[in-house]
This record gives structure tokens, C-alpha cells and sequence, in this order.
């Protein structure tokens, strides 16, 4: 029970106020001039007053709440390390029974598990979503069982209540983890840039341990290379990418003996590798209406540096006007194809046919330059059907067809061959353009060629082949049997994907990887592994995946596109994942090698000190024993040697209220009637 006195005047309290100021002056002026019947006055006035101002007595009946104490478990991984479950479950186990022990208490615990996405350990945020689900002023108290390495103390709740923190580990825990510092997200190929890494021991040391470490280098999973590195000294390692796309850099160390884990020694890199600037030379036998196309794709792309030369006055020209007044620029045949032919990563000749300008022994030199790595691309026209074409030349040992000196000259529409439909140049251009605009646009003029040795994956009338690429040692030809690519470009009859079709065709002779017909790649979303296998074969395809654990699994891929199997696989764990055909490899990371649970181990209550400080609680190391639960005043520290306190908050619900008036109305009316008449009998006797 619990009772107070309220007021529920009858008028507004403003006119209370001025009655009462009026009865105070009323009374004062009687005892000031010494009338006999002022106390009885006053006393009337009094009555009156408490009749205006309706005084009752509230009487509650209250039913009292329990105190909850919230206790929040931690375990996430780097809590099932060492004895770190043993010591959480004794000290948890001492807990319920002490809570249990005291009144009018109870206790809630709360599970924290690894956060998704690599989240770390979020205490904090599953204490502020409990918090958000109880009474605050039920709450008595806050214990946490964990290693003290929160990743969230920015949801840090506000607490009225005491926080401690029972640490897990020992003293005399160490471990030693592998850092990138810093690593860039692309980089060029074939140019030298530096990651920077640090080896880093923490906790108790033991003194047995060597300065230097032997680290070891994988990439894209192949062999790893052994270095001997120290230990707590940044290390600025140079790095080369030998081919574009994503490159998979792996380091890993050794487990050391007496180490906590050795989950935080290895660690994954993915760079993906771009070329700065593709130098391209383009050498135009003859002024024509195709060679401005070559010219703009070219210019059309930042990355590519064009050096262009059109032949416009040929050797066997003769028109008597002198050398010393002509302003064309010599051909520096030398300097292009014996000095600095190996600078170019692609080679186009349009309608070029040999007229002298080029000896054979350059020709033979681009020849060598294709056979190791280089791409040579022939755009041809009548020319290469004449006597003085390329084909009649050392080139001919890499050319991918045969010209039978005929020029078919009719109208037709390009088509894309069976093998086209599958190959990344011409896949889908076909289907793109005719959902959009229609039927292509034809050409005029195709160079009859045979005996094709590449892939055929363009044709023109009665399937004579169009397009042919061909691989020619370590390089790559290409064959456009026609000059009127350039007819799409100018909308003929609604024109083609000229721009897109030849774009293809140069960056494929560059080696882009997104343009390899034969190719299997993988691509992370979160867990997910997006495995693609481009094909130019028609069967059936799959993958042997390989984890972080060593575990396989085999994935059927679906063709989901000519040339194009695809497949979704979830993994299970975080690290690095082998992918297998048995022809290609790839290799893909999901997550850090080292999950955020593992990038620091030692256990450690500095980062939540300053909010138990602020609530004073205590941070207890368990390895000391488990502390003792008592209760404390508000204002009072909540910790000491040996114990940990709660505060009790006493809290209640009312669960029924009722009202006694302390002065009816007609009671006090009445006696301050008869107070009044007290006052008047006084005065008259007097």
C-alpha cells in the first residue's frame, strides 16, 4: 500500500490562489485591529479554502517487478579458442545460480553467434536490440562472457545500470597474424608495384621465438615460392602481374607452437590486372572509304596509343613532281618493323599489298614478331586476291586462309557461322542488332579464300568464310576477307554493329580475357561463387571445386548462352577456393583468408573499459576465478576484488488506485459556519 494526499480544486487554481490571498489579508486586518474573533475568522476562512480546494487521500495498491539481470554470451569464433568455452560455461553456470539465489531477481541471457558478411563479434548491437525489448528500469544489471575484441561499440546503449565485462584467455596466451597493409585493387601488367605487409606477434611472446619467419607466395594456386622474412617489421614486397583480369596473390606462414590459431596467418589479395596502353599500328595500303572506320574505333578508345600510316605515294608513282617539295612523311619501315616492332601489341594491315615498301625481311620479322606473342590483323581487299598480296609473302606461314585470286563482288548479308554463335567476338551480336533495328545491312565485295586453318566465324555468300582467327605460336591472326565493313558504319540499309564487331576483334587479338573462347572464370557475391566456363566444344561441362578445407564438390554447369556454361555455388566457409575442369584452372577468394574474428586474438577489455568505467562496472579476467554477484546502491562502485554488483531498481506496477475525499464539502461548509458564529458571539460579548 502506498498513499498520498491530492488536490482537485473546484475552481482553476489561479482563483485558489487569490482566495487564499484574500483570506490571509482578511484575517491579518482582524488581528491587526485586535478584534477577539480573528483566530475563529481564520479558521472559517480555512474550512472554506479546504471545501474549494477538495483534498483527497490516493491510496495505491502496489504488486512489485523483478530485477533482470541481461547476460550476453559471446561465441563467435575466436571464443572457441583454447578453454575459452570451459571458462564461459563455469563462470555462466555460477551466474544462473546466484541470480537465482537472490529475491525477486532474474536473469537473461543472450546469444551472440559470428555476424554475417564477416561482421566480427556484435555484442553491443544484440545487447541493444535486448535492451529495446525489456522495461529499462527493470534492468539491474549487464554481464558480458567474452575475449573483449568487439567489432560494434559504436551501438554501444546507454546504460543507467552497471556493465561488466568477464574476460576470457589467459595471460600468458600469444599469436602471431599476417597484416596487408595496403594493396591496390588494380594494377598493369607487366609493371612492378609494391603491396606492404607486416608480421606481427602479440600477447606473451615466448622469448624461444626467431626474429625472421618463412613466408610463402601463391599465385592464382600455383606453386608457392618460399622467402625468410623478420618479424614486426613492415615489409614492402614488389609485386609484377603477368596477365590481365583478376590475379589471386595468396601468403601464408607456418603454424608456431603455443600460438592460438594459425587462421590468421594466411592472407588473400585479388588485383585485377589492366593494361596501361595498348599501342596499336595501323599501316593503310591505299586512301578508301573503310580506312577512316579503323581510324575512329581506334581513336574512340583512351587506352589505345594509334600510330597510323597510309600509303599515299607508292614507289612506282611517277609524276615528276621532286622529292625536296613534297610534304608527306617518308614510311620509317626501319624504325616501325626492326626497332620497335615488339612495342606494339597489335598490327592491322588495310588493303596493304606488297609494292616494294616493305623487303621481305621485314615481312619475316612481323612473322617472328606474331609467333612470339605478337597479333597481326589483315583487313583485305582486291589486293590480297592479286599477285602482290600478302599471301605471296613470309607472311603467308601465318596466314589462316588461302586467296583463290577471285573477288566476288555481289551484294550479301554477313551471317555468323555455328562456331561464331559460340565464340565471345561473335556471340550474340546477331540477336542484339535485330532486336533493336532489324535485319544487318549488306555488303558488296568479299576476297574468295580456302583451306581455312583457324576458326571460320563469319561467312558471306554460299558460306564462304568472312572472318578467321587463327592462334600462330604464342600470337594471334585475324583474316577480314572484305573492305566494306565500313558500309554499316555509314547506316547502308540500316547499317550493322560495325563498331562493336571490330571493337571485339582487336581487343580479342590483345588478348582481353573477357574475350578468351576457351576460359573458366569465377566471380564472388558474398558467399555465393558465380563459376563461367566459356566453350567453343557443345558438351556437357563441370567444375571440381576444392575449399579452404579441402574439401571438393562437383558442379554440373548449365549453358545458358551459345558457348556460355554457368553455374551458382555457395560456399561454406571463408578462404580460398580451387576451381578445376580439368583443362583450365581458376582460383577465387571468398572473404579475407583471415576472418575479422581472428584479426585480433588476445583477450582484452580495453576497447569496452571506458563504458564500464562510465556505468562502474568492472572488467574480470576469469583465468582469476569466477567474481561474486552482489547488490549495491545506485551511487555506489558496482565492483571489487572478488565481486561484481547489481543494482536493484525496485520497481512495481500499481494495480489499483482509490480516491477518499479528507473534506466533504458540507463538512466544511458547516464548520465554517460555525466558526463564523463563534467569531461574532466573541466579538458581541466583547
Amino acid at each position: 500500500m502506498n498513499g498520498v494526499v491530492i488536490f482537485d480544486p473546484l475552481v482553476p487554481w489561479m482563483v485558489v490562489w487569490i482566495l487564499i490571498a484574500l483570506a490571509v489579508a482578511y484575517v491579518g486586518l482582524a488581528a491587526w485591529r485586535r478584534l477577539a474573533g480573528w483566530a475563529f475568522r481564520g479558521l472559517a476562512a480555512l474550512a472554506l479554502l479546504a471545501a474549494i480546494a477538495n483534498p483527497s487521500l490516493q491510496s495505491e495498491i502496489r504488486e512489485s517487478l523483478s530485477d533482470i539481470v541481461v547476460a550476453v554470451v559471446d561465441e563467435t569464433a575466436s571464443q572457441r579458442l583454447s578453454d575459452r568455452p570451459a571458462q564461459t560455461n563455469a563462470a555462466l553456470t555460477r551466474l544462473r545460480a546466484e541470480v537465482a539465489a537472490m529475491p525477486n531477481t532474474e536473469l537473461r541471457e543472450v546469444i551472440v553467434t559470428d555476424a554475417p558478411d564477416n561482421g566480427g563479434s556484435l555484442l553491443m548491437g544484440a545487447l541493444n536490440q535486448t535492451l529495446n525489448e525489456l522495461p529499462r528500469g527493470r534492468v539491474a544489471g549487464v554481464v558480458m562472457f567474452s575475449d573483449g575484441q568487439l567489432h560494434d561499440m559504436a551501438q554501444a546503449p546507454e546504460l543507467d545500470a552497471p556493465l561488466h565485462m568477464l574476460l576470457t584467455g589467459r595471460g600468458t596466451d600469444w599469436d602471431r597474424r599476417l597484416i596487408v597493409k595496403s594493396a591496390p585493387a588494380f594494377a598493369i601488367i607487366g609493371e612492378e608495384f609494391t603491396l606492404q605487409l607486416r608480421i606481427e606477434d602479440e600477447g606473451a611472446v615466448p622469448v624461444s621465438q626467431p626474429a625472421r619467419v618463412e613466408i610463402s607466395i601463391a599465385v592464382d594456386g600455383g606453386e608457392p615460392a618460399f622467402y625468410e622474412v623478420p618479424v614486426g617489421v613492415d615489409l614492402s614486397l614488389p609485386v609484377t602481374l603477368e596477365h590481365g583480369g583478376m590475379n589471386v596473390l595468396q601468403f601464408s606462414l607456418p603454424a608456431a607452437e603455443g600460438e592460438l590459431t594459425d587462421r590468421n596467418n594466411a592472407a588473400v589479395v585479388q588485383i585485377n590486372g589492366v593494361r596501361d596502353r595498348l599501342r596499336v599500328l595501323l599501316v593503310s595500303g591505299e586512301p578508301h572509304p573503310g580506312e577512316r572506320t579503323w581510324r575512329n574505333l581506334l581513336k574512340s578508345d583512351s587506352s589505345v596509343d594509334l600510330v597510323h600510316f597510309t600509303i599515299l605515294r607508292p614507289p612506282e608513282k611517277q609524276d615528276g613532281i621532286p622529292v625536296t617539295e613534297l610534304s608527306l612523311i617518308a614510311f620509317p619501315t626501319r624504325d616501325l618493323f626492326i626497332e620497335k616492332i615488339d612495342e606494339f601489341d597489335l598490327i592491322i594491315f588495310d588493303r596493304f599489298k606488297r609494292r616494294g615498301i616493305l623487303p621481305s625481311a621485314y615481312l619475316d620479322n612481323v612473322r617472328q614478331y606474331v609467333e612470339n606473342g605478337g597479333a597481326v590483323l589483315v583487313a583485305a581487299g582486291p589486293d590480297f586476291a592479286s599477285a602482290d598480296s600478302l599471301f605471296r609473302s613470309p607472311l603467308s606461314d601465318i596466314m589462316p586462309a588461302e586467296p583463290t585470286a577471285r573477288v566476288v563482288e555481289e551484294g550479301f548479308r554477313p551471317g555468323i557461322t555455328e562456331l561464331g554463335e559460340r565464340h565471345p567476338v561473335t556471340r550474340g551480336l546477331l540477336q542484339a542488332w535485330q532486336a533493336d533495328k532489324g535485319e544487318w545491312g549488306r555488303w558488296f565485295r568479299l576476297i574468295e579464300t580456302r583451306s581455312p586453318k583457324g576458326q571460320v566465324v563469319m561467312e558471306g555468300p554460299d558460306e564462304r568464310p568472312l572472318l578467321i582467327l587463327d592462334r600462330v605460336g604464342e600470337g594471334r591472326v585475324s583474316l577480314l576477307a572484305s573492305d566494306h565493313a565500313w558500309l554499316w558504319n555509314r547506316g547502308f540499309e540500316g547499317g550493322g554493329p560495325q563498331l562493336e564487331l571490330l571493337r571485339r576483334l582487336a581487343h580479342w587479338m590483345m588478348r582481353e580475357p573477357d574475350l578468351e573462347e576457351e576460359a573458366l572464370t569465377a566471380t564472388a557475391q558474398g558467399q555465393r561463387i558465380q563459376i563461367t566456363r566459356r566453350s567453343l566444344e557443345q558438351r556437357d561441362h563441370s567444375v571440381q571445386v576444392l575449399g579452404p578445407d579441402g574439401s571438393t564438390a562437383t558442379v554440373q554447369l548449365v549453358e545458358t548462352a551459345p558457348g556460355l556454361f554457368t553455374a551458382t555455388y555457395v560456399g561454406a566457409q571463408i578462404g580460398l577456393y580451387r576451381l578445376s575442369d580439368g583443362e583450365l584452372d581458376a582460383v577465387i577468394a571468398l572473404g579475407p583468408a583471415a576472418p575479422r574474428e581472428f584479426e585480433r586474438t588476445i583477450a582484452s577489455g580495453d576497447v569496452v573499459a571506458p563504458m564500464t568505467t562510465a556505468t562502474r562496472g568492472g572488467v574480470k579476467a576469469l583465468e582469476n576465478g569466477v567474481p561474486d554477484l552482489r547488490t549495491v546502491r545506485e551511487d555506489r562502485m558496482a565492483h571489487g576484488r572478488g565481486w561484481i554488483g547489481i543494482t536493484p531498481r525496485k520497481a512495481f506496477v500499481t494495480a489499483d488506485v482509490t480516491l477518499t475525499p479528507l473534506a466533504p464539502i458540507w463538512l466544511m461548509l458547516l464548520l465554517a459556519a460555525a466558526f463564523s458564529l463563534g467569531a461574532w458571539l466573541r466579538e458581541g460579548r466583547r
